[in-house]
């Protein structure tokens, strides 16, 4: 009883944001998928099964007692905590997520609750008492990964649909227990925990009820430590944010990064190296070590963490292309990480077009993500410059900076073309403001209003490959562009979009001044096939004007790739 009440009263002195000092400082972590899938590696009875490789009970459509001999074949024998803790280490990563447990049930810890774990495996040791003691001996923090749903035990429900196990022998309640008993055994026997980690919590099975209970449970075994808002029903999609009063204390967008920051609110973009979660032998398809490194800054630029996944093979051992990259991206880390660790978002709500910013303190850090340039613009700001130079030299060489009327640039020496994605640290005084400069129109009187220049206000994202707003698969997203006329003038309204083949074809809404044009979004080839699409003719007078582009409707996976509207000036 004791003990109940000091938990209670420790938990009142604890705020959120003391809870989340330290994930707000340590911007980057390694998420690691393990479990006996490594063994098949996306192969089942000699044949290559679609889709991610910790899925392949649930993809192959394998039977719960086809797959439990993979038990018996799960012997990592290369496994060694202290590397894997020190691969994380060496790239500049500060907390390492492992899955407790995924979809398929089985557990990488001793449990006294269910023989399904590696105690049964020949391996027989506790991975996570080995990972833990790592951590705690590398300065890392220790998370849990823990699936809600549960392919596995016999009271888990729904069933899948190939499960010959009878539903009505079920009792999910009693799954509920089973799973806050292993919950107990991870909070207790391995020390301080960082984040639980929650995931399957979108059947429907799964109630807002259980979330809130869920969370008080687990808040009460550690009351500082962190869960993310997969213990409730509240997130929206692989956009990942919480919308309406749910549990869970970040959001946590799947394989995309926000558009813009999002003021006051804590998340983590969970991302892979290639195409899939767990080991899948058949999976090359990597990233570029600089594409890592700059979704890294990218997240860091919107005030938001980056999850990086590695998926061990069944021996044990992290693949060599993830540590080659991962190497990589700690030998940048090592010049550039004051520009990442504990830094929130820059103060530019518009797409900088050479790159990122982000803050912190009386420093913003200007990340070239798209390249070498001669001179880096930041129109609009603001900003009394105290100093401009490199990170990573060991005498900073101070940079040139010039300040005027349409903002702040800096000039860059030819030397700044041989680095990996340099970085200015720009000191200043006071706060950064920064005016939006409005678009105008181009010699031939018409406006172009681009992808990379919108306003993005919610979940899409800039897709610089392609060159237009993408992954627009929140419908309460809308883009938009302020712009300036010198006079009066007739325009055609023109979409330049693609969108998936056989899509139904979402209902969007294009606001130009004073006029609305509605349309349906009609499928083209593929996200990469681009088509012109005229929505109508408007007069708009002079002075400052607003374009916005709202969905209405959205049936498909997405909106549509967006790569700008072009108001064409008639002749």
């Amino acid at each position: 009883m004791l003990i109940s009440a000091l938990l209670t009263l420790s938990t009142l002195f604890i705020t959120p944001t003391d809870r989340m000092a330290w994930f707000r400082e340590a911007r980057f972590g390694m998420f690691i998928h393990w479990g006996l899938y490594a063994v098949p590696a996306g192969k089942w009875q000699g044949k290559e099964v679609q889709g991610a490789g910790e899925w392949i009970l649930f993809s192959g459509q394998i039977k719960v007692k086809d797959y439990e001999p993979l038990q018996k074949q799960f012997n990592p024998v290369k496994f060694d905590a202290k590397e894997w803790v020190r691969i994380a280490k060496d790239a500049g990563m500060k907390y390492i997520v492992i899955t407790s447990k995924h979809h398929d049930g089985f557990g990488l810890f001793h449990s006294k609750e269910t023989d399904w774990d590696i105690a049964g495996t020949p391996f027989k040791r506790d991975v996570l008492k080995e990972l833990a003691s790592a951590c705690k001996d590398g300065g890392i923090r220790l998370c849990f990964y823990h699936s809600i749903m549960d392919w596995h035990h016999p009271d888990y429900l729904p069933r899948r649909p190939w499960d010959p196990r009878p539903e009505h022998q079920a009792n999910f309640e009693n799954y509920v227990r089973y799973m806050k008993a292993q919950l107990k055994e991870l909070l207790t026997n391995y020390g301080p925990i960082g984040i639980l980690w929650f995931d399957g919590e979108w059947e429907g099975t799964w109630t807002h009820e259980h979330g809130k209970d869920l969370y008080s449970y687990v808040r009460s075994l550690q009351p500082d430590i962190i869960i993310n808002n997969r213990v409730d029903k509240g997130r929206q999609g692989m956009a990942g944010l919480t919308k309406g009063d749910f549990m869970g204390d970040y959001g946590t967008p799947e394989q995309e990064i926000p558009g813009n920051g999002i003021p006051g609110v804590d998340w983590e973009s969970c991302m892979t190296m290639n195409d899939t979660w767990g080991y899948k032998k058949s999976d090359h398809n990597w990233k570029s070590a600089e594409t890592l490194i700059t979704n890294l800054i990218d997240c860091a630029s919107k005030g938001g963490n980056y999850l990086l996944n590695v998926g061990p093979t069944d021996l044990g051992e992290i693949p060599g292309a993830s540590v080659e990259r991962l190497k990589k991206v700690g030998d940048w880390m090592r010049l550039n990480g004051e520009a990442i660790y504990g830094t929130q978002a820059g103060p530019f709500s518009r797409r900088l077009s050479w790159g990122k910013v982000t803050r912190k303190g009386q420093t913003l850090y200007l990340c070239l993500t798209e390249g070498y340039r001669p001179k880096v613009e930041m129109p609009g700001l603001k900003l009394d410059v105290e100093a401009a130079s490199y990170l990573g030299q060991r005498t900073r060489q101070l940079l040139k900076v010039d300040r005027n009327a349409n903002g702040v640039t800096v000039e860059l020496p030819e030397s700044a073309k041989s680095l990996t994605i340099p970085v200015i640290a720009l000191r200043f005084k006071g706060e950064p403001v920064v005016e939006t400069i409005p678009i105008r129109p181009n010699a031939a009187g018409d406006v172009e209003l681009l992808a990379v220049d919108a306003t993005i206000e919610g979940h899409a994202q800039y897709e610089a490959d392609k060159n237009c707003i993408g992954y627009w698969t929140d419908k309460e997203t809308a883009v938009s562009w302020d712009f300036d006329l010198p006079a009066k003038a007739n325009y055609t309204v023109v979409a330049i979009l693609a969108c998936e083949p056989k899509s139904e074809g979402s209902e969007v809404l294009f606001d130009v001044g004073a006029a609305k044009f509605q349309y349906k979004v009609e499928p083209t080839a593929s996200w990469s096939d681009f088509k012109e699409v005229k929505l109508g003719t408007l007069e708009l007078l002079p002075g400052k004007q607003k374009v916005r582009v709202l969905p209405l409707t959205k049936p498909g996976l997405a909106v549509m790739n967006l790569r700008g509207v072009y108001l064409r000036r008639s002749k």
